[in-house]
């Protein structure tokens, strides 16, 4: 994955949280970043030759292409893909328009297919890459008033696990992250929300609350979120997921104890709807 002079990533949404984060582990290791971001400007201050700075928004697909191509005629290749740009987005379906929901899925699921799909031919050609997707705690487990952010986290997931094994033979790997809550701007400056309904005020009112009060409390350090991310890179047999957060770990391992008694509990039914074999 890795040549002479390093790593080249290339990291979307790269002004602030996870991807800031990571161009600054990658950096102080002295690989080279290509750091996008729809307001490039709030990356002025990045300068050297190990950094390249680019204009990108991952919703618009003609944008891609392009981008790819400056980061390997300056750099020569993409080793890691980080696919990090996202929203936050709170508010019942019933409360949200269908252009929210759009918005979520464009932003944090197709752009992320896009780019995937787009840079696949180059680590194909070089036989070696990964693909990181920042995915959530949310993309395992939902909630009321998370409705779209989940959806597009859920459908990111599952394409992220089908294409580690279209890829696998090619030498590329997938890593899926899943954050819990960690000091970002998610719940704060990249946060929408929808216009609230009384009706519901006590589901989605609860996490609207929480939101509120949790925006700069959050206990995950976006800085030691990237160390962790480096150090299962470089391991021998990397996860497909990793979880970040102490949060995320008893929260997704709750869901999965809930789903495992679920599916024991309507088990006979379940197996109930084969076809009975006929005598003759």
């Amino acid at each position: 994955m890795t040549n002479q002079n390093g790593r080249v990533w290339f990291i979307t949404g790269s002004t602030s949280g996870f991807g800031r984060a990571l161009v600054d582990a990658a950096r102080a290791r002295r690989e080279r970043v290509v750091a996008t971001a729809r307001r490039p400007d709030a990356l002025a201050e990045l300068d050297g030759d190990d950094v390249l700075v680019l204009n990108l928004d991952v919703t618009r697909a003609d944008a891609i292409e392009p981008a790819l191509d400056a980061a390997v005629e300056h750099f020569g290749r993409i080793d890691v893909l980080v696919n990090n740009a996202g929203i936050g987005l709170v508010g019942a379906l019933e409360e949200m328009s269908l252009d929210d929901v759009r918005r979520a899925m464009e932003t944090m699921f197709f752009g992320p297919a896009a780019l995937m799909r787009s840079v696949l031919p180059r680590m194909r050609a070089q036989g070696s890459g990964t693909i990181v997707q920042v995915s959530s705690q949310g993309g395992r487990m939902a909630g009321a008033g998370v409705s779209a952010y989940c959806a597009a986290k859920f459908a990111l997931e599952g394409l992220s696990e089908a294409v580690a094994g279209e890829v696998a033979p090619f030498g590329i790997r997938v890593l899926i992250v899943e954050p819990g809550n960690f000091r970002t701007g998610l719940l704060g400056r990249s946060l929408r929300a929808a216009a609230p309904m009384e009706e519901y005020a006590p589901t989605v009112g609860v996490t609207r609350s929480y939101f509120a009060s949790a925006d700069g409390r959050q206990p995950g350090d976006p800085a030691k979120a990237a160390t962790a991310i480096m150090t299962a890179l470089d391991a021998d047999d990397p996860p497909l997921r990793l979880v970040l957060g102490g949060d995320a770990v008893e929260g997704i391992r709750g869901r999965y104890e809930e789903l495992s008694a679920e599916l024991a509990r309507w088990e006979q039914l379940a197996r109930s709807t084969a076809f009975q074999a006929t005598a003759g």
